[in-house]
């Protein structure tokens, strides 16, 4: 009860942020597989917060990005490859820049985000910053989306990043 009146009061005098939770599941070739946790969004003074709270992710560092279509369903290429979330098309790139710089440089993509770091168990909880996007309302309709491999916020040596085939994905909403 107190933590309601609390929040109450905060709210009225405008301390509490917007924030989402948006739940990710594992991408597979058949559509969401497994929910692997969930990140919860907040607005900030600095910019948007992700907070994660994942687990089942193999221990390092994960490319994290909103990419510009909300869904998260497979893709098949003419060639007959599946592309787990596929749907969710590339890094969110309202200007066009087509260069993956990462979170602090805004000459590149407006959804590169810090990459994320899953520890020895398993689990994903360190939030990140992305000074970049400084309202929900800017992402709202996109996807949230963990990679496989870590992110060196580069086009090189390998395309945006390195961070390869799609873990999981969310839908922001």
């Amino acid at each position: 009860m107190i933590k309601k009146i609390a929040l109450a009061i905060c709210a009225t005098a405008g301390l509490v942020a917007a924030e989402t939770t948006v739940e990710l599941f594992a991408a597979t070739q058949t559509g969401a597989g497994e929910k692997i946790g969930s990140v919860i969004i907040s607005e900030t003074a600095y910019g948007l917060v992700f907070t994660p709270s994942l687990s089942g992710v193999a221990n390092g560092i994960h490319g994290f990005h909103v990419h510009a279509n909300g869904s998260c369903e497979p893709t098949k290429a003419d060639d007959g490859k599946i592309t787990p979330a596929g749907a969710a098309g590339g890094h969110l790139d309202p200007k066009n820049t087509n260069a993956h710089k990462g979170p602090y440089d805004a000459s590149g993509h407006l959804g590169d985000l810090p990459a994320l770091y899953a520890d020895a168990q398993g689990k994903v909880s360190y939030p990140v910053l992305s000074p970049k996007i400084k309202k929900i309302s800017e992402i709202k309709g996109k996807a949230l989306m963990l990679h496989v491999g870590g992110d060196n916020h580069a086009d090189a040596p390998s395309p945006l990043g390195g961070g390869g085939a799609r873990l999981a994905c969310g839908v922001i909403k």
